[in-house]
């Protein structure tokens, strides 16, 4: 047999392949979210945007724009990849970067009228989904759910 494939180790049998399949929270996590990102990609395809869009434009919803830096956190993003998910917003006029009033050197972001009037339509398609995706889960619920991803540090 060529020596570009692994024989089966009896060091790392099949059964450890098997315990990491069933007992990974990485692999689980990663694999629902990407099925829940699907979902809500589809449900907001018809209103312009992507699952990530949508909640980058929700996170600018408020009374004083953010600095990219406050929303680092919040979007669970490094700067430069919150930086290209902003980009084309910016082209499609959804989003702007203005100066901030305290801080000359610094700038905010903020809902231009278009991106607020996206964000509102598209709000009733997110809600209907996410209730149509709570229904689905047991054991403490949606918020059972979000308390022990919370946890996890």
């Amino acid at each position: 047999m060529s020596t570009l494939f692994a024989m089966m180790d009896p060091d790392l049998p099949l059964s450890a392949t098997h315990e990491v399949r069933d007992r990974c929270l990485c692999l689980h996590l990663q694999r629902a979210a990407r099925r829940l990102a699907r979902r809500f990609d589809a449900t907001l395809r018809p209103h312009g945007l992507t699952n990530g869009q949508f909640s980058l434009l929700m996170a600018l919803n408020r009374p004083e724009g953010p600095r990219i830096g406050d929303l680092v956190p919040l979007l669970g993003m490094d700067r430069t990849t919150l930086t290209a998910a902003l980009k084309p917003l910016e082209r499609r006029g959804l989003v702007c970067s203005v100066a901030d009033a305290a801080d000359a050197r610094a700038r905010r972001l903020v809902l231009t009228a278009a991106g607020l009037a996206r964000l509102k339509a598209a709000l009733p398609a997110w809600r209907a989904t996410h209730d149509a995706v709570d229904a689905t889960l047991d054991a403490g619920g949606p918020e059972g759910l979000r308390q022990a991803l919370k946890q996890i540090g």
